[in-house]
């Protein structure tokens, strides 16, 4: 299957290296983004690590008329939309011109507002399935791996879920005083909106990172987990309706978070534009300038990550909790591929859902999101691809 990866940051640069290394069923592979020469030095890198020889190109993904020509000329079968959420519409729009099938990590975010719906995309649903094309929304980490556990649970450890926690804990050390771990427009935009979790049929909002506790990571320890509004919880209530509780939970150090209060206290977090000597530049978007780029990190990174599902619910008319999590080496990681642990655990899932596409096992005409396939198959892609995944049944949930 020829595949056609959009982007060239450090999600994007961890695909292409295992799109590269199961090189038996992705065999072209074409890297575009907006800097043709970060295309082109993640090519030579895949040659040196990889021995496999990719082509590259340059395209704007904010401009349906150059991605339509760039898919025109290099005809692939799926579109691996790893650049902006900004681009998600775009780049969809000229897959359903161009009869291209496609697979994203994040959903669709307007620029001018930190808003977070599936509803823009899942809109496209009626479009895709009358061009006979498929759509796989969301398929990174979280949302992602988050999403197909939980289909798993559902399918061979419970009669009905009842309570979802996600957990997300970065337990790893890049020795810097302040950065993010991904694009840091995204990432703050992000972590300072409301937080919002779904108790018994509706939404209840709270404050930014109001609530907090701590949870205790396996190889890890206690760490303070706070309470914050993730995209997968809307597809997760929405296709498992017995849910009657989720939540998402994410740990953050004090450090991390004093700079991110200066950051928004002083105005550098705010998303519309502002005048500076007869330029008008929005201030997120020139922290981001500034601040290290998280492709950057992984040299001195340390620790690990660990993220997981944590599930309640009955099973033969018994309670039961269910955890199910995966670990994964910053140092390790970087060896691999030349990223850190929280690009390597978004990049391998999205190499891993194109496998499925390529497969013909998550293929159908429509938009969907990673629980609404077989979990089977990518969980057993998951073990042999670098994010091994652990179980504990019955054991303390802490929530």
């Amino acid at each position: 299957m020829k595949v056609l990866i959009i982007g060239a940051g450090g999600v994007a640069t961890v695909a292409a290296h295992k799109v590269a290394q199961n090189h038996d069923v992705f065999t072209d592979i074409v890297i575009a983004s907006r800097t043709k020469s970060k295309c082109d030095k993640l090519a030579a890198d895949i040659l040196k690590r990889e021995n496999v020889k990719v082509e590259t190109d340059q395209v704007d993904a904010d401009s349906v008329a150059q991605l339509v020509t760039l898919l025109k000329k290099h005809k692939p079968e799926l579109v691996m939309n790893l650049a902006l959420p900004y681009q998600d519409l775009t780049i969809m729009d000229a897959c359903l011109e161009c009869g291209v099938n496609y697979l994203d990590t994040a959903n669709y975010e307007p620029k001018d507002e930190a808003h977070f719906e599936y509803s823009w995309q899942w809109a496209y649903k009626e479009k895709f399935e009358k061009a006979g094309l498929t759509a796989i929304l969301g398929c990174g980490f979280d949302p992602g791996v988050s999403g197909v556990y939980t289909a798993y649970a559902a399918k061979h450890h419970f009669d009905e879920i009842q309570y979802l926690d996600i957990v997300d804990c970065n337990a790893g050390n890049h020795h810097k005083a302040f950065a993010t771990n991904f694009n840091p427009e995204i990432n703050i935009r992000e972590i300072t909106q409301k937080g919002r979790y779904w108790q018994d049929g509706k939404w209840v909002q709270t404050g930014a990172l109001e609530i907090h506790k701590d949870l205790t990571y396996p190889n890890i320890g206690p760490r303070d987990s706070y309470l914050m509004y993730h995209e997968e919880l809307e597809s997760l209530v929405k296709n498992f309706p017995s849910i009657k509780r989720a939540r998402f939970w994410m740990t953050f150090g004090q450090e991390y978070l004093t700079h991110l209060r200066v950051i928004q206290d002083i105005g550098m977090a705010r998303i519309d534009e502002v005048e500076y000597n007869g330029v008008k530049i929005v201030p997120l978007q020139f922290l981001k300038a500034v601040l290290p780029n998280p492709q950057d990190l992984g040299e001195n990174y340390e620790g690990e990550t660990s993220i997981g599902c944590r599930i309640r619910g009955i099973k033969d008319g018994k309670e039961k909790t269910y955890y199910v999590y995966n670990n994964c080496s910053h140092q390790e990681a970087y060896k691999e591929t030349g990223m850190q642990g929280v690009s390597y655990t978004t990049g391998v899932p999205a190499m891993i859902g194109a496998l499925m596409f390529a497969k013909g096992l998550w293929k159908k005409p429509g938009v969907w999101n990673v629980e609404e396939f077989d979990p089977d198959p990518f969980m057993e892609q998951l073990n042999k691809q670098g994010l091994p995944w652990h179980e504990v049944h019955n054991g303390d949930l802490e929530l």
